[in-house]
């Protein structure tokens, strides 16, 4: 009996070595299953950056024998939502930096982000600014005017400030990926519109609800004119944090009757289809998109409601949901620090901004700001000064990679848009979450929160492969 047990521990033991392994035959196969010929391909990010989304040599075939460990176990025929996209919001800042290196850098840096060759990452979905966001050089709208005066019709309405850094890119990222797709937000309305007449904080006069919704179809109008067409806004960027520059408050009451009375009806009158998502602030008030929902006049033009996860909790999106199903969710921001570990920074985003969003049903999910310089500029003065992009622009010839690009790059370079979620079970310390592809592959990204490395079976369709990941590793597996 000794003999035998030390053989199977042997057996045990040399799968566990093997990220993934050489499989064998299901000892109680179904009837009706078909032999599975696809092998399995997994890239690597682990926790101290020695491996970046790194394809592993060795495929990983659905072969192996009984043993003790856990189930992931992933069912295509269970789908969840369709995914719009992934991406980053770019801010002018980002612009500006970027168009920052020589022309033959950054287009193979705008290829490798958004483009689909075999080193993209695919970047399907961007965020901007309508007008200035904190990651700017200033703060500006579109209609600013001297002290005192108002603009009824908006005929000072321009783009300009966006002509220089951010429009001329955006026209670059449309020529290698013309379907991207684009949400745009404002962090706060012409000052003449609001109460205290400056940038910073403030509330929107009423009287002004009828213009600044014709501000939005002036912005989306006009952004058309230069090929670029804006497939969604929101009404206001963090509607309950007044303190950033720029910055407005915005009360659910206020955002209810905006949209039924004012935005709703004037994208209706001038044909406009682009979709109107609610929020964009934390999961610890679901109170704001749950009154607006609540109200059927507002309802009606509303599409869904975004979040973000500086306070509160990710299953928030699923509590949204159950309560209104045919309204989408969308995860539009959450950012990294400049004094962040990359492990501790890497498991977080995966947890709870990847993982958690799209098991709560979020279509999309986007990090923060694509890329700054190295001393985290620009930004207004109050914006933030420890907001760390994507991508850090060195010199002209030269940028990092870093901690956000490669959470988004987990899913991003795997599962375009119109992927579909698909069911999986989570086990204890294994984060996961599983898609099929419009090509039908499958995706599952897995994250070891644990201390130590974990081994598991990914099942499908009857059949298991056994995997091992280190502590504080992410991994993306693929197969037909």
């Amino acid at each position: 009996m000794g003999r035998y047990m030390s053989i199977s521990f042997l057996i045990i033991f040399y799968f566990s070595i093997l990220n993934c392994n050489e499989p064998a035959v299901n000892p109680d196969p179904d009837p009706q299953d078909t032999i599975i010929q696809s092998e399995i391909d997994c890239w690597l990010t682990t926790k101290d950056g020695l491996q970046l989304l790194q394809k592993q040599e060795m495929k990983y075939s659905f072969n192996s024998p009984s043993n003790f460990y856990e189930f992931i176990e992933v069912d295509s025929a269970v789908e969840f939502q369709s995914i719009d996209g992934f991406g980053y919001t770019l801010t002018g800042g980002s612009a500006k930096v970027i168009n920052q290196l020589n022309t033959a850098d950054r287009q193979q840096l705008l290829e490798e982000l958004f483009g689909k060759k075999d080193f993209s990452i695919g970047i399907s979905y961007l965020r901007l600014s309508i007008g200035a966001s904190d990651l700017n050089d200033f703060p500006f709208t579109y209609n600013d005017l001297e002290t005192g005066d108002t603009d009824l019709l908006l005929d000072k309405f321009s783009l300009s400030h966006d002509l220089k850094d951010l429009i001329p890119l955006l026209k670059e990222i449309h020529a290698i990926n013309p379907e991207i797709l684009y949400l745009a937000t404002p962090w706060s309305a012409p000052v003449w519109m609001k109460d205290n007449k400056n940038f910073k904080g403030g509330s929107l006069l009423p009287q002004y609800f009828d213009v600044y919704a014709r501000y939005f179809v002036k912005y989306i109008q006009e952004m058309a004119i230069h090929g670029i067409r804006i497939d969604a806004v929101t009404p206001q960027n963090e509607p309950l944090h007044p303190g950033n520059n720029p910055s407005m408050y915005m009360t659910a009451v206020d955002q209810a009757v905006f949209i039924k009375d004012h935005l709703g009806p004037e994208f209706f009158k001038n044909n406009i289809n682009t979709k109107i998502i609610i929020y964009d602030h934390n999961c610890d008030r679901p109170d704001y998109p749950k009154q607006i929902l609540d109200d059927p006049a507002a309802r009606q033009y509303i599409d869904g409601t975004a979040f973000h996860l500086y306070g509160g909790d990710i299953g928030v999106l699923s509590y949204i949901h159950n309560l209104y199903p045919n309204k989408k969710l969308y995860f539009t921001e959450q950012y990294t620090a400049s004094n962040g570990n990359f492990g501790g920074d890497l498991n977080w985003h995966l947890k709870n901004v990847v993982i958690g969003s799209l098991r709560n049903w979020s279509r999309v999910v986007l990090e923060w700001n694509l890329a700054n310089d190295g001393d985290f500029k620009p930004h207004t003065e109050g914006g933030c000064s420890t907001c760390k992009g994507a991508i850090t622009v060195l010199s002209s010839d030269a940028f990092n990679r870093n901690v956000s690009y490669f959470i988004i790059a987990h899913v991003s370079r795997f599962v375009p848009p119109k992927s579909v979620r698909i069911s999986s079970n989570l086990l204890g310390g294994l984060p996961n979450v599983a898609f099929l592809t419009p090509e039908g592959k499958k995706v599952l990204v897995v994250l070891n929160e644990g201390n130590g490395t974990a081994a598991f079976n990914i099942k499908y369709k009857g059949k298991w492969a056994v995997c091992t990941l280190e502590a504080g590793s992410v991994g993306t597996y693929v197969w037909n």
